[in-house]
């Protein structure tokens, strides 16, 4: 699916220009939840749904968890987390085309913003090593490093951050952190440690979001 930005020069800044996200992590399979969290975007007008990994429970089903957004027509751009593939997010952008597009290791504009994205972690089915994730949000940047409002989205959050003191299980990870202090994007959304769902801190410039299974609005 390719998205266009649109503009409208007469009025910069504006609505035109303005990006209406919803971010929802680690939803594990709770399809009573993400039709309640569809019907709250469809409510709320949102442009845009980022899910940002742990779609599914161990990809033990995947029934109505990208689902109820398509039904509403709501453009959702997804990554896989630790508890589901990369071939399983595939999967999902090829059955719920043309709402869902995997962003794993991609860059892309919508509006007046540019989106950057790896999905995996350094544990789970989808492991990566730390290369890899920044590697792959390089990638991502490279695509959209011209575009002024940057946004960063990983499943795992970063290392040496409050988030990553709330959990002696699941690690920060240095590839997200070397990535945010390099690309220094306005906002990085992850998910993964449930015990920081909400949290909102600082690295550096950029507000990092952990968004959680209740979801953020974020307005950029």
């Amino acid at each position: 699916m390719k998205i266009k930005e649109k503009t409208n020069k007469k009025h910069k800044g504006g609505k035109e220009n303005h990006l209406k996200i919803f971010a929802i992590g680690d939803l594990h399979g709770d399809s009573r939840q993400a039709s309640k969290l569809a019907e709250r975007a469809a409510k709320e007008k949102v442009d845009l749904v980022i899910m940002s990994g742990d779609i599914t429970f161990g990809e033990s089903s995947l029934d109505n968890l990208v689902g109820p957004f398509a039904k509403h027509k709501i453009e959702v751009l997804i990554i896989p987390g630790n508890h589901e593939t990369l071939a399983t997010a595939n999967f999902l952008e090829k059955a719920y085309h043309p709402y869902v597009k995997n962003i794993h290791g991609i860059g892309l504009k919508k509006k007046n913003v540019g989106i950057f994205a790896s999905g995996g972690c350094n544990i789970g089915m989808f492991q990566l090593s730390e290369k890899e994730i920044y590697d792959n949000l390089k990638k991502g940047f490279e695509e959209i490093k011209n575009v002024k409002k940057k946004i960063m989205v990983t499943h795992v959050h970063p290392e040496n951050t409050l988030m990553a003191k709330l959990t002696h299980f699941f690690p920060g990870s240095e590839g997200v952190e070397k990535a945010i202090k390099k690309f220094q994007p306005d906002i990085a959304i992850c998910s993964h440690v449930h015990e920081a769902e909400g949290i909102e801190e600082k690295v550096g410039k950029t507000k990092v979001i952990n968004v959680g299974k209740k979801g953020k609005i974020i307005e950029i």
